[in-house]
């Protein structure tokens, strides 16, 4: 007997080209049953079929613990059954949103912390009939501004509002968000629907909307300041859409680089995890970088990144782009040599036993540094249906040409992630550190 969970590994946001596909995955996962097919073997170890995984061998994880979320520059992060009760890794805050200048807001349970992606998202479904209201528009000469954002399986829609953005203690005042969901599915252009199908649900999205706190001030930026290389569309009276070029201060930013104060960055700091998962975990966001007594840099290796936080590594005799993503609930990368589950696990690795990997990060000065992941039986871990944090799962989706460091290998561990300030006066370029 099955009992049928769901796994979202969304929400990398490919910011270099208009309505490019992004990491994401949605597939139905079983609570028991496994893989198939033949033994292999890679450089790292060895995997075959089958539904047990033995996890004793693989070396513990990094150990550090979240400070207490108890300052005006933290938030709880909260990693547990969620919205769905199916999705497990979807790291969740609490996100205020209110009409600009006004005593007219929301608080918003269960909004997905991403690192890969820039801007906050939140779920028509998911605002009150007032907010849905209240909330203004952005328009576009005298159109309405509408986005579509691409996901490697599918797409969200909506229109482009103003709010104050409320976190803890802090505030990103009046700031371009997206509400996903409020205008007609007849509404969608065709670039947005070919992508695939609309994630314009709860159920679809696996949270109640997406806090996007990555290295970039803007989702987009100068890409999209262009009407051939933007995700904006402009709707005259919420239809008949039509791709238009979006001045940076319209596009949907990312709140905490226009915070007031600890605006430079942001270091998520999630527990240890058992090799073997748990029900849950909770872990702390933190606002600033070096700007308060609880927010001083403690990284052992800090890399500069691109303007969308990516990096270089070779993996498995290959050269791939990396990059940190709390929005991601697996490892993801692509080695024939690992057994795959298949069935309702899909593309989800199932080695019969622990694997351990090491790779050599690069960044954008050359400068090098190494890290290491471990790799369990996905049918294991997610045969426990009370269990929702892993730290060693991983498969292989999105890019073949990827690392995608998804939220196992953020547990027990401080990363950090500098805003790239060169674009607004500024001298820090954008750095990912842990």
């Amino acid at each position: 007997m099955f009992n049928y969970r769901f796994l979202n590994a969304l929400v990398r946001e490919k910011r270099s080209f208009v309505l490019a596909l992004m990491f994401s995955l949605t597939a139905g996962l079983a609570a028991c049953g496994g893989g198939g097919g033949s033994s292999s073997s890679s450089s790292s170890g060895s995997s075959s079929s089958g539904s047990s995984s033995d996890t004793s061998s693989l070396p513990a994880g990094p150990t550090q613990q979240p400070i207490a979320a108890t300052s005006a520059n933290t938030v709880a992060v909260t990693v547990n059954s969620g919205v769905t009760n199916s999705m497990p890794n979807i790291p969740t805050v609490s996100v205020t949103v209110c009409v600009a200048n006004s005593t007219t807001c929301q608080t918003i349970a269960n909004v997905q912390v991403d690192t890969g992606s820039y801007g906050l998202r939140i779920l028509n479904s998911a605002l009150s009939s007032t907010m849905q209201s209240a909330l203004p528009k952005v328009t576009s000469g005298t159109s309405t501004l509408a986005e579509c954002t691409a996901f490697a399986d599918g797409y969200t829609w909506g229109t482009v509002r103003t709010a104050d953005v409320k976190l803890s203690g802090e505030t990103a005042s009046a700031i371009p968000i997206q509400v996903i969901g409020d205008l007609a599915t007849s509404t969608v252009p065709q670039a947005c629907a070919n992508i695939g199908a609309a994630q314009n649900t709860t159920s679809a999205l696996g949270a109640n909307g997406i806090l996007g706190i990555g290295v970039a001030p803007w989702d987009c930026g100068a890409n999209c300041v262009t009407v051939t290389n933007s995700n904006y569309f402009a709707c005259p009276n919420g239809t008949n859409c039509s791709q238009t070029a979006v001045a940076l201060k319209q596009q949907v930013a990312n709140p905490v680089a226009h915070f007031t104060t600890d605006n430079n960055g942001v270091i998520l700091q999630m527990p240890p995890v058992s090799n073997s998962g748990q029900a849950t975990a909770t872990g702390t966001l933190v606002f600033g970088i070096g700007t308060q007594s609880n927010n001083v840099m403690s990284a052992s290796q800090r890399f500069t990144t691109n303007a969308w936080g990516d990096l270089s590594t070779t993996f498995n005799s290959r050269s791939l782009t990396a990059f940190l993503d709390s929005g991601s609930n697996g490892i993801f990368f692509a080695d024939s040599a690992i057994t795959q589950c298949g069935g309702d696990l899909g593309a989800f690795y199932c080695p019969s036993t622990g694997l351990t990997f090491t790779t050599t990060l690069v960044d954008q000065n050359n400068d090098s540094g190494s890290i290491s992941f471990n790799v369990a039986n996905a049918s294991t871990l997610l045969g426990n249906t009370s269990f929702f944090a892993f730290n060693d799962l991983a498969g292989q989706f999105g890019s073949n040409s990827s690392l995608d460091l998804g939220l196992p290998f953020f547990y027990g561990r401080y990363v950090y992630y500098g805003i790239d300030q060169t674009g607004t006066g500024g001298t820090q370029a954008p750095y990912v550190a842990f």
